[in-house]
């Protein structure tokens, strides 16, 4: 009787296919902008694929977690993926990535500002296309700086200057220092923005040589730590994410904020709810990330997703095929419009739309160009982990003790001598 139904079904019912494959697009948690850019590649495909979109939690490590289980599992199901940059070398390493050949890396590469494309390659191929790419600037309240007789746009502009400024008006900076990834991704740009790196020789896997322990990651520590025990700290600073930082900075105790560009279209979004005054708005302004040292220019810090194939998808032309239409300019364009997240391609800067939607395009343009990218190393979850615990609560980091201490506790658990 079964071999009966099956002969009358349809095909897939009984284990295979039949018409144009339907591609598992594994997402981050975005407005639904991946999925509704799903659905428009889709339609230009003519038929040629149909899209189906799963999102992932909203924790990146959470993200990572999923992904890993399935693909060590060989799950042919993840045609495709939104991978947070840090994870693509690890996810590379393991095998999991399908590797781009030559045509589609020229294709994919063409045009993508330098800070996203470093994070796309694993052993000299590219196993990941950039598909969004951000950044955090230096946000301040106009009323305060000119308070203060300070230019936050000034080329030399520093985090000593932004702290004594604060400090001086009797008002906060906001900052991520909660024990997550976001406070990961201000130490990061601290130590490269001082010169220097928070591991060093990744190719050597386990055997990386962990390099915070240095004049560079002192000068990260002391301006962490210093911030964290002066009057310029926000309430519970070493439980703040971006949204907490948002909080504060848009308060009456606001001055100067780190964080990425989507907190200006939230800010008049806040106006549209009745949640924030209008003025609030009008007295915000822009700028590059502050420097460690006057005389070094920032490497502001890289955020964003790139898209990689599974190695274990059956459908793989469609899936690249899939990848070259979600990471077009046209697509760079509408996604940025539509999400909100900053585009991986440098013209796309230049659309008027864009610039009108983005008042500050050009400086995200240059950020994420000259962004220092965290470390691109197979074990980045355990080099992450290691400085999130050690350099936590922010108040207790001191140099250089703190960076001393972080070089151990890596050196470590990258041996396997220590569980995080």
């Amino acid at each position: 009787m079964a071999l009966a139904l099956c002969a009358t079904t349809v095909v897939a019912g009984c284990g295979g296919e039949s018409g144009p494959p339907v591609l598992t697009w594994y997402v981050n948690p975005d407005n639904g902008g991946q999925k509704r850019l799903a659905q428009r590649c889709a339609d230009a495909s003519n038929g040629a694929y149909s899209v189906d979109v799963q999102t992932l939690p909203n924790d990146a490590s959470q993200q990572r977690e999923q992904l890993v289980r399935r693909l060590a599992a060989q799950d042919s199901s993840i045609d495709l993926m939104s991978l947070d940059p840090p994870f693509v070398a690890e996810f590379a390493n393991a095998g999991f990535l399908r590797p781009f050949d030559a045509a589609d890396a020229t294709a994919f590469t063409d045009g993508v500002l330098d800070g996203p494309r470093k994070t796309a390659y694993w052993k000299d191929r590219l196993v990941a296309a950039p598909f969004w790419a951000n950044t955090q600037l230096l946000w301040f309240r106009k009323s305060v700086v000119q308070a203060a007789g300070v230019d936050p746009t000034a080329p030399g502009f520093t985090w000593d200057e932004m702290i004594k400024a604060a400090e001086g008006q009797h008002k906060v900076i906001g900052v991520q220092a909660n024990r997550y990834e976001g406070y990961m991704v201000w130490i990061n740009a601290l130590v490269v923005s001082a010169g220097g790196q928070i591991i060093g020789n990744v190719e050597a896997g386990k055997n990386a040589t962990p390099e915070i322990a240095s004049p560079a990651g002192d000068a990260a520590a002391r301006i962490v730590g210093g911030l964290a025990r002066s009057p310029a700290a926000p309430p519970a600073m070493s439980t703040a994410g971006e949204e907490e930082s948002r909080s504060a900075f848009q308060g009456k105790s606001g001055s100067f904020m780190v964080n990425w560009p989507y907190v200006y279209s939230a800010a008049k979004g806040d106006v549209a709810s009745g949640a924030t005054a209008q003025s609030v708005v009008d007295d915000i302004g822009w700028a590059r990330y502050p420097r460690v040292t006057p005389d070094q220019p920032s490497k502001p810090p890289l955020g964003g997703i790139d898209l990689a194939v599974g190695a274990y998808t059956k459908h793989p032309q469609q899936a690249v095929d899939l990848v070259r239409c979600a990471t077009s300019l046209r697509s760079n364009i509408d996604y940025m419009l539509d999400s909100g997240n900053p585009a991986a391609k440098g013209a796309a800067y230049d659309d008027p739309k864009v610039r009108a939607a983005f008042p500050m395009a050009d400086l995200i343009r240059q950020s994420i160009n000259d962004a220092g990218p965290r470390p691109i190393t197979p074990y980045y979850n355990d080099v992450s982990t290691s400085v999130q615990l050690t350099w936590h609560p922010a108040d207790e980091v001191r140099a250089p003790e703190t960076p001393k201490e972080t070089a151990t506790f890596m050196s470590e658990v990258l041996q396997g001598k220590r569980l995080l």
